[in-house]
């Protein structure tokens, strides 16, 4: 009662530059005193800063090596949003959980804001290997990594180039670099790809000459009549108190949207090829067997060598395990204890 009377009362004296930022912690994801949570920050390979929020079990024993896991989130999101949750699962099951922003997005670096470089995202899940295995108390021979939705394609892009990741993880995973070229269920032809393509490249001349950036895709900040399932499936999400986290420096209206003239650059992305160069690493594809993005995880699935395994869950959508941890993370430590012992 007290600190919420002296919050009024800042807020009255001082008016909106005083504000509380809220950190997702309590709403996004659960506030414990058996777990430390600490902002953190490192560089990238090309100097660019990466923000993550590192959960550690208050009764770890830091004279010893554990194993670690990195989080990252859906695409458009930033780690208050689904990755922090699974962190902090990951480190009531005792692992030390690292839930990062890729770059461009969130508290990490990247100018303009919101823009699209699968390179880069694939580089940051690296650059948090780096931090993680120059850390005392952590073994750098047992890192993992668990991909959300599009850091599904990221994670495993990552892996394919970084054997350090030792156990890779994906949840309703989507393949960006598909999803951009062919829509769902190949439902964009090659026409309308390469108008997708000229109207993204299009903008660069304006841009070039100091337009603002425009934005795209994301998710609907209204609801209609027109609004598609999957529009509403998100917007229960991201639009809603369940999931909506906008960042410091960001705008609701921003939140989720990629820039236009970058969005291309996913065309140019297959994380899927070569993935033979994870094996014999394991890799664990989880998807919700009503999921409208299933078919990303099951093209990972087959195209991937063992050991690999595809896990359903039942009557589960694509953002059900945005939030719904409990659901699955029982399968997530099995997985990464056996994997990282």
């Amino acid at each position: 009662m007290f600190h919420s009377t002296f919050r009024l009362c800042l807020v009255a004296l001082f008016g909106a530059v005083f504000a509380f930022a809220d950190t997702g912690e309590g709403r996004l994801f659960p506030k414990s005193d058996k777990i430390t949570l600490k902002k953190v920050s490192f560089k990238n390979q090309y100097d660019m800063k990466v923000v993550g929020n590192l959960f550690v079990p208050k009764n770890l024993d830091k004279g010893k090596k554990h194993a670690a896991i990195i989080v990252g989130h859906p695409m458009g999101a930033v780690k208050e949003q689904s990755a922090s949750l699974y962190a902090y699962k990951m480190a009531e099951a005792g692992f030390v959980a690292l839930a990062i922003d890729l770059s461009f997005w969130g508290d990490s670096a990247g100018t303009p804001r919101n823009s699209v470089l699968p390179d880069i995202y694939a580089e940051d899940f690296s650059a948090a290997v780096d931090f993680l295995g120059t850390q005392s108390f952590i073994d750098p021979e047992k890192i993992g990594v668990i991909g959300v939705c599009g850091s599904g394609s990221f994670a495993v892009s990552a892996a394919k180039i970084d054997p350090r990741l030792k156990a890779i993880a994906t949840i309703s995973m989507y393949d960006m670099g598909a999803a951009y070229r062919n829509g769902l269920n190949k439902s964009v032809n090659l026409e309308q790809r390469k108008k997708a393509i000229a109207e993204s490249a299009s903008k660069r001349f304006a841009e070039f000459k100091g337009a603002k950036r425009e934005l795209t895709g994301g998710t609907t900040h209204e609801l209609t009549a027109d609004t598609d399932e999957i529009q509403r499936e998100f917007y229960a999400y991201y639009r809603t108190e369940r999931g909506e986290f906008t960042p410091k420096g960001a705008s609701k209206e921003s939140t989720t949207h990629p820039t236009l003239s970058s969005m291309s650059k996913f065309a140019n992305f297959y994380p899927f090829n070569d993935l033979e160069l994870i094996a014999p690493r394991p890799l664990l594809f989880i998807t919700g067997d009503k999921a409208h993005s299933k078919e990303f995880s099951e093209d990972a699935y087959k195209k991937a060598s063992e050991p690999k395994e595809l896990f359903w869950v039942k009557g589960a959508s694509h953002t059900d395990l945005y939030d719904k941890a409990d659901l699955i993370k029982d399968k997530l430590e099995a997985f990464f204890k056996a994997n990282l012992k």
